[in-house]
């Protein structure tokens, strides 16, 4: 029994979250249904009894506060990072974990709303099965408003999974009328800890900042990245219009209810 606890992996799950986003600043602390959007994030994630913390990783004194108010954890980094995975790996340094290099570290932005435990699930088993460095969730869209909007990051995958390509433009193509199926990249995200330290070694790369996608930079450097599909709706909040659709499907969603009062 002991060895088999030797050998078991560990699961972190870090949660980055600013207030200076360009598209819709604040939004951390943004109500919904009364609980601010980022602790609504930080709910559902320890509704995953895998983790070992759920850390929100800021650069706000502001997050930080309302963090320990409700009774989270949250640690802080530096206010210059562009990109959320690099905060994470800054995150996973600063707290000094002491994770092997095998073990993992679950990423979800703090406007992913939707997350579920059973989505988690679903990324931590592909892990689990495959052994692959860096799992992404990609769920379906349905809105004809949202393939073309930039604030959604589209992604192409080839027929084992592994990605091909991000862009906050239109893929698949639609001119020849196929209807092809279209996912977004979601802010589930896992790597393991030996990935995610070597993640924070490289430097940027060129289609990373012109589609402003920070898994571009694993492409570009010729890494695998698996993916793993959904067919149910998720909402990462980047506006004021998002915020109110989101609000009225969490008023609906059964996980709402296994951490706020009725």
């Amino acid at each position: 029994m002991d060895l088999l606890a030797d050998t078991m992996k560990r699961s972190v799950c870090i949660i980055p979250a600013r207030m200076g986003s360009s598209r819709f600043p604040g939004k951390p602390l943004e109500p919904l249904l009364g609980l601010p959007l980022v602790l609504h994030v930080l709910a559902r994630c320890r509704l995953y009894e895998g983790f070992e913390r759920v850390v929100i990783a800021t650069c706000d004194q502001e997050i930080f506060a309302a963090t320990n108010a409700y009774g989270g954890e949250a640690v802080m980094t530096g206010d210059c990072h562009e990109r959320c995975t690099d905060r994470v790996e800054e995150a996973v340094r600063k707290l000094a974990l002491n994770l092997d290099d095998d073990d993992l570290v679950v990423m979800i932005q703090g406007d992913e709303i939707l997350v579920t435990p059973e989505m988690i699930d679903r990324v931590v088993e592909q892990h689990n099965t495959s052994g692959a460095p860096v799992i992404n969730l990609a769920s379906r869209l349905y809105r004809q408003e949202d393939f073309t909007s930039p604030d959604t990051v589209k992604v192409v995958m080839a027929p084992d999974n592994r990605a091909l390509y991000f862009s906050r433009s239109q893929i698949p193509s639609d001119t020849r009328g196929q209807n092809a199926p279209i996912y977004q990249q979601t802010g589930v995200m896992a790597f393991t800890n030996a990935f995610l330290r070597h993640f924070g070694e490289m430097p940027q790369t060129p289609l990373e900042i012109i589609e402003s996608v920070d898994m571009m930079r694993v492409l570009e450097n010729g890494l695998p990245l698996d993916v793993v599909r959904t067919e149910m709706e998720t909402i990462g909040v980047d506006t004021p219009d998002d915020l109110a659709r989101a609000e009225h499907i969490l008023h609906e969603d059964p996980t709402t209810s296994c951490y706020m009062d009725p």
